[in-house]
C-alpha cells in the first residue's frame, strides 16, 4: 500500500474509532440518569485502563517490530492470540469476583468481564493491521463495530441499567472481531505462534505498561479515588467533560501506539521528529478549536448530548480544553522519543504523572471539581514541556540523524534486551 493511502486509511480509522467511543458515552448519558451514567462512566474508566494496559503490553511493542515478513506476521498472530487468552482469563476473574459483590456497579463490572476478550481482541487487531501496513483492514473492522454498537444501543430503553448497557456495548463488537480475525487469518495463518516471547523478561511491553500506569492509569484511577472518598458525582462530571473530547483522546492514544509505522516511512529521524512537532501543533489547534465550539453550544443542545450531566460538564470545558491542548503537545513529544529511543520516556512519565495526581488532588481540595480539572491541565502542561525538552537534549547530545535505532527489545525476535 502506498504511503499516502496508508496515512489516509489510518486517519480515517482513528476517526471512526474516536467517533465510536464518544457516541457510546453520549448514548449512555442520554439513556441514563445522572447516577446511572456515573456508574457506567466508572466501569468505562476501568475498561479504558485495561485497554491501555493491553495496548502497552502487546500493541506498542508490536508496531516497533522489525524483521522478515513471516516473522512480523507471526508476531501479529501471536499478539492477538495472547490478548484473547489473557483477557479471557482476566475477564473470568473479574466476573467471578463481582458476582459475589452487591450493588449495580459490581453488576456492571461483571458484565465488563464477560465482554473483555471481545473489546480487547478487536483493539489488538488494529495494532496488527497497522504493523502489517494494512490500515484499510483495521478501518473495515472499526466501521462494522461502529454500526453494530450504535445500532444495539439505539434499541435500549431509557433508564436501562449500567450492566445492561455494558453487556450490549461489548457484544455488539463481536461481528467486527470475527471479521478482523478472518482477515488476519488469511495473512498470518501458518506462521509461528510464540506466546512465551510475550512473557519473557526484557519484553519491551513491560516497560510500556509501567509508563502507561504512571502516565495514564494513575490519573484515571485518581479520579475514581476522588469519587470514592469525596463526591461520587465527580466521576460523572469529569468523565462527561472528557467524553466531549473523545475523538482527541483516541487520536492521542493512537499517536504513540500506531504512529511509528507511519513515521517510519520517512527517510531519517530528523524528518520524523519534525513531523511529530507539526502533528503536535495541529492537534493542539484542533483541541483549542473544539473546546471553543463546545463552549458555544446552546444549553438545549448540550443536554441532548449528555442529558442531566451537561451542566456540570459544561463548567469544566475551559479547563478540559486547555488540558487536551497540552496533551496534544506532550503526546507527540512521546511519539518523537519513541522514534529516537523508546527507553527514554519512563522517567518523564513517572515524575510528571505523579505530579499531575498531586495537582488533581490539590485542585480538588482548593476549588472542588473545577479545581481538579485545572489540576489535570497543569499536570499535562508540565509533562509536555518536559517531553520536548528531552527531545531537544537527546538531539543535541547524539544528533537526531544518527541517534540509536529502535531498541533491541523491540527488534529482536525473542523480545529480550
Amino acid at each position: 500500500m502506498r504511503a499516502r493511502t496508508a496515512i489516509l486509511c489510518s486517519v480515517a480509522d482513528q476517526g471512526v474509532a474516536a467517533l465510536t467511543n464518544i457516541l457510546v458515552l453520549v448514548s449512555a448519558a442520554r439513556l441514563s440518569t445522572v447516577a446511572d451514567f456515573a456508574r457506567f462512566s466508572a466501569v468505562y474508566l476501568v475498561f479504558t485502563v485495561l485497554l491501555g494496559v493491553s495496548g502497552a503490553y502487546t500493541g506498542q511493542p508490536l508496531v516497533l517490530r522489525r524483521g522478515g515478513d513471516e516473522e512480523v506476521r507471526g508476531a501479529c498472530r501471536s499478539a492477538v492470540v495472547f490478548t484473547l487468552l489473557a483477557s479471557a482469563a482476566l475477564g473470568a476473574l473479574l466476573s467471578g469476583v463481582c458476582l459475589l459483590l452487591p450493588g449495580a456497579t459490581a453488576q456492571a463490572l461483571m458484565a465488563l468481564g464477560l465482554v473483555l476478550p471481545v473489546v480487547l481482541g478487536q483493539d489488538t487487531m488494529r495494532y496488527a493491521f497497522s504493523t502489517l501496513h494494512l490500515p484499510n483492514l483495521a478501518l473495515a473492522g472499526d466501521v462494522l463495530r461502529l454500526a453494530g454498537v450504535l445500532g444495539a444501543l439505539a434499541l435500549q430503553p431509557h433508564g436501562a441499567p449500567a450492566a445492561r448497557l455494558v453487556l450490549v456495548w461489548g457484544l455488539a463488537a463481536l461481528p467486527a472481531l470475527l471479521l478482523s480475525a478472518a482477515l488476519l487469518h488469511r495473512r498470518a495463518a501458518g506462521t509461528p505462534l510464540r506466546l512465551k516471547v510475550l512473557l519473557r523478561r526484557g519484553h519491551l511491553g513491560r516497560r510500556f505498561v509501567v509508563e502507561f500506569a504512571v502516565g495514564n492509569a494513575t490519573g484515571q484511577l485518581s479520579v475514581l479515588g476522588l469519587g470514592a472518598v469525596g463526591n461520587p458525582l465527580v466521576v460523572g462530571a469529569l468523565r462527561g467533560a472528557t467524553t466531549l473530547f473523545g475523538p482527541l483522546n483516541v487520536l492521542f492514544t493512537s499517536a504513540t501506539g500506531l504512529g511509528p509505522p507511519l513515521l517510519g516511512r520517512l527517510a531519517d529521524k530528523r524528518r520524523r521528529v519534525r513531523a511529530a512537532a507539526v502533528l503536535a501543533a495541529v492537534l493542539a489547534a484542533v483541541a483549542a478549536a473544539w473546546a471553543t465550539v463546545l463552549s458555544l453550544l446552546p444549553d438545549p443542545v448540550g443536554r441532548r448530548l449528555l442529558g442531566d450531566t451537561w451542566p456540570t460538564a459544561a463548567a469544566l470545558l475551559p479547563a478540559t480544553g486547555s488540558q487536551y491542548a497540552a496533551m496534544a503537545v506532550g503526546t507527540c513529544g512521546l511519539l518523537a522519543l519513541r522514534m529516537l529511543d523508546p527507553r527514554t520516556t519512563l522517567a518523564i512519565q513517572v515524575v510528571f504523572s505523579l505530579a499531575a495526581v498531586a495537582f488533581l488532588a490539590g485542585g480538588y481540595a482548593l476549588a472542588g471539581v473545577p479545581g481538579a480539572a485545572w489540576g489535570l491541565c497543569l499536570g499535562s502542561g508540565c509533562k509536555a514541556v518536559a517531553t520536548w525538552t528531552r527531545v531537544a537534549r537527546l538531539g543535541v547530545r547524539t544528533g537526531v540523524a544518527s541517534s540509536a535505532p529502535v531498541s533491541a527489545g523491540a527488534a529482536r525476535p525473542d523480545g529480550s534486551s
